[in-house]
């Protein structure tokens, strides 16, 4: 009876954790080379991922879900964009702009266009954006801060530059000139907006900037409402009236937008390419797995022996897959947070524009990054797990 107790009760028992973390580290070799692949693959998954929520941060971040953005209908940029005067005008005739301490209505009308810098360090040109501004630009976006020098003053060929153009193109400093427009522009000072797009702009006179690009209407038309709630009445009205081809949109809608292109692109690449490394990682941690389960064939046997059932062998196995995958993700998810210290550039696809941004690591990349690598684990590991679980006692012992 005694017996018999001892046997039901290691029936009813499952095989300790430490079992399989001993294993793991008993193969340290195996378990480094197979960890660092998974590894490789999750950087590589967090990374793109990171790549498209820093892009879309930066560009959601330039707008203020208070402010109105209104550009020419179907146009998907401000660059492309083109209000007339007149329409500009009745914009700004409307009951729903807020107004400063002093009654001026909150609103800009400014021109964006595009010009070609050189790049410090080499002779590389890239595109800028100039946008052409007025006192109630700065009122509009706080994120906005002088950090050298001063303001332009209006009427001028004064500019001020954001502090990704100071610090990656040729005439960006305060004290140096840049020439466009047929004009020589004199920088005097450098703003810093943050994590916004703003910082990859540079900023002037809009009535000068008009004047010397030959653009006889505004780019686009933005101000802030009086209540957020007042969006819908505005919206349609704007739409309703037929003297208007505009289209309206909160600010960080109209960004949101502008992001959505080259951010899908960046998922669509990230995706593919960790497909195509995920399958070899897959490979290595089934390899590990069935060299595990062969290595120790006469250890199932005596396990079996002893009386655990073959679901407390296929759960030891599987937990080693677990930890193989919950090992390389985390090495993985370091790894790349550490790309969050780097800002790099590129091409806004919307506006053919050079824009600075970092690499953002948010809650859900993390948690998909670990999930994705616990999932390759598991994948790689069932089906030696499965065949660990369904060897014979005396088959086992046999070939021990």
């Amino acid at each position: 009876m005694p017996l018999y107790n001892h046997v039901a009760r290691i029936k009813s028992m499952s095989i300790p954790f430490s079992y399989s973390l001993r294993n793991l580290l008993t193969r340290r070799l195996t378990t480094f080379l197979t960890a660092s692949g998974m590894a490789l693959v999750v950087f590589v998954f967090a990374s793109i991922l990171m790549l498209s929520a820093g892009l879309k941060k930066t560009l959601v971040e330039t707008g203020s879900d208070d402010n109105v953005i209104v550009t020419r209908k179907a146009a998907n940029s401000e660059v492309q964009s083109g209000v007339e005067r007149s329409q500009a005008a009745i914009v700004e005739s409307m009951p729903y702009i807020a107004t400063d301490d002093k009654g001026d209505p909150l609103l800009t009308k400014e021109l964006v266009v595009l010009i070609s810098l050189p790049k410090r360090g080499s002779d590389k040109p890239a595109n800028v954006i100039i946008r052409g501004i007025n006192p109630a630009s700065i009122k509009l976006r706080p994120q906005v801060r002088l950090v050298e020098g001063r303001f332009p003053r209006p009427g001028s060929a004064e500019i001020m530059a954001g502090s990704s153009i100071a610090k990656r193109f040729k005439g960006g400093g305060v004290g140096e000139s840049l020439r466009f427009g047929m004009r020589d522009w004199t920088v005097v000072g450098i703003f810093d907006a943050g994590a916004s797009g703003f910082s990859s702009e540079i900023w002037g006179d809009a009535v000068q900037l008009m004047q010397a690009f030959r653009r006889p209407v505004y780019s686009s038309v933005t101000f802030k409402l009086a209540s957020s709630g007042d969006f819908p009445l505005l919206k349609a009205r704007l739409d309703a009236d037929p003297r208007l081809t505009l289209d309206v949109r909160r600010e960080t809608q109209y960004y949101r937008d502008q992001s959505e292109v080259m951010a899908k692109f960046l998922r669509i690449l990230g995706i593919s390419l960790t497909l195509i490394f995920s399958l070899g990682a897959i490979i290595g941690a089934m390899i590990t797995m069935y060299a595990a389960v062969a290595n120790r064939v006469g250890e199932i046997g005596t396990l079996r022996a002893l009386g655990f059932q073959r679901s407390s062998i296929l759960s030891a196995f599987l937990l080693e897959s677990f930890l193989l995958g919950l090992t390389g993700g985390i090495t993985g998810l370091i790894c790349a947070s550490f790309l969050q210290l780097l800002t790099i550039s590129t091409m806004n696809w919307q506006t053919f524009s050079e824009l600075a941004f970092s690499f953002t690591l948010t809650f859900e990349i993390a948690a998909n990054s670990l999930l994705f690598s616990i999932m390759m684990g598991l994948i790689g590991g069932v089906i030696p797990a499965v065949r660990a679980s369904r060897l014979k006692i005396v088959d086992a012992l046999r070939e021990s």
